[in-house]
């Protein structure tokens, strides 16, 4: 078993579609469930599609071969994330850290010895070393939907985020084995000429050569006894064990429309544990699950990734 960092650098605008479907608003994660349907959609481009479902989605009985976290911001060297909901905002820190939704892996595992070197970005919410500039900029772009039949136009506002030189977005790639890392490598390659997220017809959504690296010790493998940092949304698996009266969660419903052959309708919508969560467990891994939200009658399934992508709590924070 491999954990991979992967690192895209944005050849132009890039657009995460925001939770409340709003056109002028934009986040600044690329969700896990997002991710998982790009891949899939290259799988199936790939003509790996069945043999990929039943490696994941389908594998009831088993872990998936391969679980993905969201995808976050990072400017040069500083790698940002959601930090555990146990730590932050840190207790008798100032009132203007709990602004921050993310922050440097660093400050996320050790916290805070001197906040006077640190500052909040307001618009892409991110803690910074002070002087440092975002790693993105929210931007509107304006176009007009043309119809076809009798050349009518709509115009409208799209936001998207604009990176910065050297900065774009790395996430973790779990997979079991050498033949699915090199197809999962294949995908990513496919969706950075192709696209990710939203406004793809524009060119939206494009990196450079994706950039794999070993990251098996970025993070501790100790930690707080069955407590879980959450990297990805999650859609808890029956068998996960999961005491509900204790952690510190948060949960977000995910929508969103089909990309199919078969027609874009609305998704059903899906109440996830968001990123940062730290879930107190019984067992020694969080598994997940992927749930069906094609709406009713529709030609086939369609999978949200609900598959846990977790590490443990860092021993120098408080659970």
């Amino acid at each position: 078993m491999a954990l991979i960092e992967i690192r895209l650098r944005p050849t132009g605008p890039w657009r995460a579609g925001q939770r409340a479907g709003d056109r002028e608003r934009v986040d600044g994660v690329y969700h896990s469930d997002a991710l998982y349907s790009a891949v899939t959609h290259a799988m199936s481009s790939l003509g790996w599609l069945e043999e990929w479902l039943d490696a994941t989605a389908l594998a009831v009985d088993a872990a998936p071969a391969v679980r993905f976290s969201s995808l976050f911001p990072f400017l040069g060297d500083q790698r940002l994330i959601p930090p555990p909901r146990t730590s932050w905002p840190p207790s008798g820190g100032k009132l203007y850290l709990k602004a921050a939704k993310l922050v440097p892996l660093e400050v996320a595992r050790k916290g805070i010895a001197n906040e006077s070197r640190w500052a909040v970005d307001g618009a892409s919410e991110c803690l910074l070393p002070a002087g440092m500039m975002a790693p993105f900029e929210v931007a509107i772009h304006p176009a007009a939907a043309v119809d076809r039949i009798t050349g009518r136009t709509e115009p409208h506002r799209t936001a998207c985020l604009e990176f910065a030189p050297n900065a774009g977005w790395w996430g973790l790639i779990d997979v079991g084995d050498e033949v699915w890392e090199a197809r999962v490598k294949s995908a990513f390659r496919l969706l950075a000429d192709s696209g990710f997220g939203g406004e793809r017809s524009r060119g939206w959504g494009r990196a450079s050569e994706p950039e794999f690296s070993d990251a098996s010790g970025l993070f501790r493998t100790e930690g707080h006894p069955g407590a879980f940092w959450l990297l990805s949304l999650y859609s808890p698996h029956e068998g996960d064990g999961i005491d509900w009266s204790r952690g510190e969660y948060s949960t977000v419903t995910r929508g969103g429309w089909t990309d199919s052959p078969a027609g874009s309708v609305k998704k059903k919508h899906l109440r996830m544990i968001g990123e940062g969560s730290v879930l107190m467990a019984s067992g020694s891994l969080l598994r997940g699950r992927a749930v069906d939200v094609a709406p009713e009658g529709f030609a086939h399934p369609a999978w949200r990734s609900g598959f846990a992508f977790a590490v443990p709590v860092p021993l120098e924070v408080e659970a």
